[in-house]
């Protein structure tokens, strides 16, 4: 593909700057949007055309969009930060571009090449930079994504797709402090089954977990946690985080985690912290994790802490496991120096306050 050039076509009536400060000052998660979004066409006629940064607004789309009736939709997630010296980073975003095209194959949706990932992003955070929230923990939060737009009811994969992305300022999300989080075992639902779209990060997985996500709601946990599909046994994943299980202390700490094998999806976060653990002389192990074993160990003391991690909420202490016919609490139900360890490192380079041995920050600004 040749290289794309975007045209840039800007906001006629941007919001005014004491009215973008207004809602910075509490932005909240994933409600207050920026001047501008990206976009990129593709036909299987034309490729990937029609490269812009255009005025954020709504899409119109006809009631026979494919998208709409057949679920071929995909995204990703990932954040641009106020360095200390005033310019602006990003953190590993050539590995989001990378994990969209192993979606895009599964949901058999042409590859966005990663140079037009990356150069939407990049204009997108440059033009919209006076949204990058200031305030400790801020970030802007970016998603890209991808669903086809073809006007046909056929079932087969479109022969035309738009990709987008907008962007979201994102006040800290531990405001008020890091609370353990307290976690729903579904007995009912599964998230993911082999030879699935566990390991793609598209739509119809999130929606698949939301009934198990409002049942956890209602028994007054936070999150849910999902079993595997085959043997209702093994730790999968929460509702839209990895999990992780932490034995021993001091410098003799063990991370266990459960392996991807296609049913899991390979969340960034996840890897920078394996990445992370491993840099400590920390062992690390990759292995199927049954829930026996997790309350087993939790009650014996053996298991010190548990933790999830996502793109979101970066590292957050699980202190409680409920379900149908078990409860159980992890390390007295708080927070553990490993935890803390591994979400004040990931922030600390996230933000450029720690170094960055892995080369995991990009400077945009």
């Amino acid at each position: 593909m040749a290289t794309l050039d975007f045209e840039i076509r800007p906001n006629p009536a941007p919001v005014a700057a004491t009215q973008r400060a207004a809602l910075l000052a509490d932005p909240g998660f994933g409600r207050v949007f920026t001047d501008h979004m990206a976009t990129i066409r593709y036909s299987d006629a034309k490729g990937w055309y029609d490269a812009r940064i255009e005025p954020f607004g709504p899409i119109s789309l006809s009631p026979a969009t494919a998208g709409l009736h057949y679920a071929q939709e995909i995204f990703e997630g990932l954040k641009a930060y106020h360095a200390p010296d005033g310019g602006v980073t990003m953190f590993r975003p050539e590995a989001n571009a990378r994990r969209m095209q192993i979606t895009c194959d599964r949901m058999a949706m042409p590859r966005l090449p990663e140079e037009a990932f990356l150069t939407a992003v990049r204009l997108l955070v440059e033009r919209d930079r006076e949204w990058i929230p200031t305030q400790d923990g801020g970030s802007l939060y970016i998603r890209p994504f991808m669903f086809a737009t073809e006007v046909f009811l056929g079932v087969k994969p479109s022969s035309e797709y738009l990709f987008c992305v907008i962007a979201s300022p994102a006040g800290s999300y531990f405001a008020g402090g890091v609370h353990p989080v307290d976690v729903w075992v579904s007995a009912e639902y599964t998230r993911a089954a082999p030879g699935g779209t566990g390991a793609a990060k598209c739509a119809g997985n999130y929606a698949a977990s939301l009934a198990a996500q409002a049942e956890a709601i209602e028994a007054g946990c936070d999150q849910v946690v999902f079993l595997d599909a085959v043997e209702r046994r093994y730790v999968d994943e929460l509702g839209g985080m990895n999990v992780f299980s932490v034995y021993g202390e001091g410098d003799d700490v063990t991370l266990v985690t459960p392996p991807l094998a296609g049913t899991i999806l390979p969340g960034i976060t996840r890897d920078s912290v394996l990445s992370i653990a491993t840099d400590r002389g920390w062992r690390v192990e990759e292995r199927p994790y049954a829930l026996s074993e997790w309350q087993a160990d939790a009650e014996s003391g053996r298991l010190r802490e548990s933790f999830a991690c996502g793109t979101a909420a970066v590292v957050t202490p699980i202190g409680r496991i409920r379900g149908a016919d078990l409860d159980f609490t992890i390390g007295g139900g708080v927070e553990g120096p490993v935890t803390r360890r591994l979400r004040e490192t990931l922030l600390g380079i996230q933000h450029g306050e720690l170094p960055d041995p892995h080369g995991w920050v990009h400077r945009l600004l």
